[in-house]
């Protein structure tokens, strides 16, 4: 399974890239904030969801502590998709957030 780190989201983020992002926690988490552009779909909704995501395209998956979205990446994966974990999870995320 793919992983990429909080700190290199960041540094491709900060140099302009376009990135595809999925924050997988509950509702009550991302009111906290989440990353600037990130698409929110809870974990308990990705099987229903999934089809809202382009399969040809990438997706880093982002959660808490990197639990639940590695759960996300597993089935995606299993369904097709192309998706990365991002470790660590928003605990380590030193980013700006909205």
């Amino acid at each position: 399974m793919k992983e990429i780190s909080t700190t290199e989201l960041q540094e491709r983020l900060e140099k302009g890239e376009q990135l595809n992002l999925v924050d997988v926690r509950e509702a009550d988490e991302v009111a906290a904030g989440m990353i600037p552009g990130a698409i929110h779909i809870p974990l308990g909704d990705v099987p229903v969801r999934m089809s809202e995501l382009d399969s040809s395209k990438s997706y880093i998956l982002i959660c808490r502590s990197s639990g639940r979205s590695g759960r996300a990446q597993e089935f995606l994966a299993d369904e097709g998709y192309d998706v990365t974990n991002m470790v660590g999870g928003m605990l380590e995320w030193e980013g700006a957030t909205e």
